[in-house]
């Protein structure tokens, strides 16, 4: 499928509406859970690449997609408070569909997919929301599937986290989510790819909601 720039702006347009419906300042803030910081892993791209944008399925005005189950991937950036965090920058990168990173130290980097952009930049808006178009996270050796994520804001350091597959069999091997005591935190990080309804394709939907532990200061 081709996901043009006016079918991505339709596709933001929708669930950020929606979600800015559904969204009351400061509610339910006390049974907000914070999301746990991760590690950033060794696999953070040295070398970026020259196309940076939210949709990772193809890069710059390439024609093959990226192979993989397409996935909508998107959510909101909010302080400890249950408020939007507006100017966030949220980075994504993971490995393409035959386990290999972007990056040059990445096993296997000779068989990694040239149409899968492997990284990706959204800045929030006043709602915090975010969006990527990527594909469904695998595994590589040692892993269960997983996306990294990074947040950097004006003033704080980069903050990281991960966030895994629903019903995921390996969760339950992975030494980084078995970091996580807290039960209700790792839960945070454990997201369901749900099938996109009335997709032919196949395409899935993941929501990712990341409550940093503070309040901006105003």
């Amino acid at each position: 499928m081709n996901f043009n720039d006016s079918s991505r702006r339709r596709f933001l347009q929708g669930f950020t509406a929606t979600a800015a419906g559904l969204w009351v300042p400061g509610a339910f803030a006390e049974a907000l859970q914070p999301t746990p910081k991760q590690t950033e892993g060794p696999f953070y791209p040295v070398d970026l690449p020259l196309d940076t944008d939210n949709d990772l399925i193809v890069v710059n005005d390439g024609l093959t997609p990226a192979v993989g189950e397409v996935t909508h991937l998107s959510g909101r950036i909010l302080d400890a408070k249950g408020d939007p965090i507006r100017n966030a920058m949220v980075e994504i990168w993971q490995v393409d569909h035959h386990g290999v990173y972007l990056h040059k130290g990445s096993n296997k980097h000779d068989k990694r997919d040239k149409n899968f952009q492997g990284f990706g930049r959204f800045l929030t808006g006043s709602t915090g929301e975010y969006y990527f178009r990527t594909i469904k996270p695998v595994s590589y050796p040692g892993r269960t599937p997983h996306i990294h994520f990074a947040v950097k804001m004006k003033g704080r350091d980069k903050w990281t986290t991960q966030c895994y597959i629903k019903g995921e069999k390996q969760n339950e091997r992975d030494g980084v989510i078995r970091g996580i005591k807290d039960e209700k935190q790792r839960a945070a990080v454990i997201v369901d790819f749900a099938p996109v309804k009335g997709s032919k394709t196949g395409e899935l939907a993941a929501r990712f909601d990341i409550v940093m532990g503070f309040t901006p200061a105003g």
